[in-house]
């Protein structure tokens, strides 16, 4: 499997320091605007990370800064629906702003992908 996929579906596996770690490694050699792109996601994952971790602070600040790096990008960029994506991230803020108790909290969200553009994409 690329590392590309392998970190979506760590993601999606809810494993989000591991999918963090491999996402990284395709972030570093990426350019833009994948980069930027890769950068987002890697900051969905910690954020997350975060939480899992009872950061909350930390999740906040992270999904505030994924939100902003997902900006301008298409529907589908990376084999990725964003739609979904940037719904999710917007709920999930919500929730954290006001501290909803874990049993009010929106679903974890998920990397929808289509995979032949995902795999035409950002593999390399």
């Amino acid at each position: 499997m690329q590392p590309y996929l392998h970190g979506i579906q760590l993601f999606n596996d809810a494993s989000f320091f591991e999918a963090h770690e491999v996402l990284e490694d395709v972030w570093r050699v990426a350019s833009e605007p994948e980069r930027r792109f890769l950068q987002a996601l890697i900051q969905l994952a910690v954020a997350f990370h975060h939480r899992s971790q009872g950061n909350l602070v930390g999740a906040r600040s992270l999904l505030a800064r994924a939100a902003r790096n997902l900006c301008g990008y298409p529907e589908n960029f990376g084999g990725i629906q964003l739609t979904p994506l940037r719904q999710s991230i917007t709920h999930w803020q919500s929730a954290l702003q006001e501290s909803t108790p874990e049993e009010g909290t929106p679903p974890l969200p998920r990397l929808v992908v289509r995979r032949q553009s995902a795999e035409n994409s950002l593999n390399r």
